[in-house]
């Protein structure tokens, strides 16, 4: 992706992200300079990789196959292990109109996916074999809002605004937006999005950046190489 297509794009997520009454935290709005000047201070953000993150999944086609997240809070890896502490992570992400999120699961985090306004959220589903690896011949259950939806492989939830879905590891699912955007509201255990994404089809998780403008605000991709 070019990077001025993801300044872009990061504009217009902000944009709707306050249409609908929501307010990203400060550190939201530092530019790369005021990101490295607060490096020390900022040494928990950068280690939860919190912030701005956009995806093509490395196909190159984000209209077609990609996704807006910006992580708000993570926890700790080492605390889930444990039992106790920050075991909690939540996000904020946008799913444009029949822009597919495409078919995966987790291995370690459970998830609630939450139509926070806009459109519709489609929500594809499908169960695991005795593995945990995609059953396209399997069904299973999850909860809406609290409620036993029981589900056939293929099904697809449609969520209104306010509706949410709890996934479990191993509940393979895809999403996309169905009339319009959605913005979305995901609370889950700790997120490693590095190693505990599992897509059924060999894609990447994180875009390849082509650097023709400067950027607006980093990416969580871009930590490691910017910040050191």
């Amino acid at each position: 992706m070019q990077r001025s297509r993801i300044n872009t794009i990061m504009a217009e997520a902000g944009e709707m992200i306050r249409r609908h009454g929501f307010v990203l935290p400060p550190f939201a709005g530092w530019t790369p300079d005021q990101f490295r000047a607060n490096r020390d201070i900022a040494a928990r953000l950068i280690e939860a990789r919190c912030g701005w993150d956009i995806t093509d999944y490395g196909a190159g086609d984000f209209d077609r196959m990609g996704l807006f997240l910006f992580t708000l809070r993570n926890g700790r890896l080492a605390d889930l292990r444990r039992g106790g502490g920050m075991c909690y992570a939540e996000k904020l992400l946008i799913s444009r109109q029949d822009q597919l999120s495409p078919m995966h699961t987790h291995v370690v985090k459970a998830e609630d996916i939450i139509n926070r306004g806009g459109a519709t959220l489609v929500v594809e589903l499908y169960g695991s074999d005795d593995r945990g690896g995609f059953a396209p011949d399997r069904g299973g259950a999850v909860w809406c809002d609290g409620i036993a939806r029981r589900f056939a492989p293929g099904d697809k939830l449609r969520l209104a605004p306010g509706e949410s879905v709890t996934l479990m590891p191993g509940d393979w699912h895809a999403f996309w937006g169905e009339g319009g955007d959605v913005l979305i509201g995901e609370v889950s255990t700790v997120n490693d999005d590095e190693t505990d994404n599992v897509f059924r089809d060999p894609i990447g998780r994180f875009a390849r950046i082509e650097e023709d403008v400067a950027p607006t605000h980093l990416l969580v991709s871009d930590y490691r190489s910017w910040l050191g």
